[in-house]
């Protein structure tokens, strides 16, 4: 009888730290921040204030990640988010303002980025438009109806009772970061754990694949870019309460950051995937390096320009990771 070879391989080692390092470079990314901004203002940054701080301007960013995140998942993206939120948010302040009831306004207010993201998901799957140019359009159209909702002013007048979601603070902790937290475990165990959030990583990975294997490509998809525009909802509303008024571009800038969070979130899987994890991750870098650069005393404009810098490195290295894999 024959006898089988045994094939001895030998892996090199030799660049282990480095590829320990590519790997890992979007922690090693947001602890050499850490390490930078605490060196430079220690007795401002390295505190707790500062800590509950940071994640208080990022909870709002990372509900809103959190569902660009579900969409490109799937292989789409939605470039209407932010104006969702800030549609959303406007609805309920008008309707809070004309007396309607805290939870009625509440439940209107994500009806309307539910529909919102449902229609992206139909222009996008049914009508099978490009996301890029359905949802810039609806951002566009969505955008006009918050100045029709606002009359292009910022509206004031809110009752008390709304400022608990945003300004209200249990155990000295910043209540946005609350429903932060909830939406991220959410989405986390969907994404993970249900047959849904199977279907949307199927859908990502290949379309044509996912179709022959029974999956309903088209609902799957509308169902992602609903849960993108309810997400982005709940952004709006809590920002609105956070702030105690609501303007015609309230948070129309969420919509950049979403996205450079979910690009950054993608370099920490070797496929390239978009994941909650890594878009959590992406969102501390965004609001350390914004909250460090506020500290040392750089402008806004600057702080504009390296998170274009940020979207363009995330993206490179996302494309190399994706095929080397």
């Amino acid at each position: 009888m024959a006898q089988a070879d045994t094939v001895s391989i030998s892996v090199p080692t030799s660049n282990l730290p480095l590829r320990l390092l590519w790997q890992g470079g979007l922690i090693v990314a947001l602890l050499l921040l850490i390490v930078i901004f605490g060196a430079l203002r220690p007795e401002v940054f390295l505190t707790v204030g500062n800590l509950r701080n940071i994640l208080e301007q990022v909870a709002i960013l990372s509900i809103i990640a959190a569902a660009q995140t579900v969409v490109m998942v799937a292989g789409d993206f939605d470039l209407s988010v932010g104006a969702t939120a800030t549609l959303s948010g406007a609805v309920v302040a008008s309707l809070l303002i004309a007396g309607w009831a805290l939870p009625l306004a509440i439940v209107v207010g994500l009806l309307v980025g539910l529909a919102a993201g449902l229609t992206n998901g139909v222009l996008v799957a049914s009508l099978r438009l490009s996301p890029f140019i359905a949802t810039l359009a609806t951002m566009t159209s969505i955008g006009g109806l918050a100045y029709i909702v606002t009359g292009g002013t910022t509206l004031y007048g809110l009752p008390e009772e709304f400022f608990w979601i945003g300004q209200s603070r249990p155990l000295e902790i910043p209540m946005p970061i609350f429903f932060a937290a909830v939406v991220a475990v959410i989405v986390w165990v969907v994404l993970r754990f249900t047959v849904i959030g199977r279907r949307w990583y199927a859908l990502g990975g290949n379309q044509d694949v996912a179709r022959l294997a029974g999956i309903n490509v088209s609902l799957a998809r509308v169902l992602a870019f609903g849960v993108a525009g309810l997400g982005a909802a709940i952004g709006g509303i809590i920002l609105v309460s956070r702030l105690g008024n609501a303007t015609p571009t309230g948070a129309n800038h969420y919509m950049l950051y979403a996205i450079a969070a979910v690009f950054l979130g993608m370099t920490l899987l070797r496929s390239g995937q978009a994941n909650l994890p890594g878009t959590l991750v992406g969102v501390l870098i965004i609001g350390v390096m914004s909250n460090g650069l506020n500290i040392v005393g750089v402008n806004s404009y600057v702080q504009q320009l390296l998170i274009g810098i940020i979207i363009i490195a995330a993206v490179a290295l996302s494309a190399l990771r994706t095929r080397r894999h």
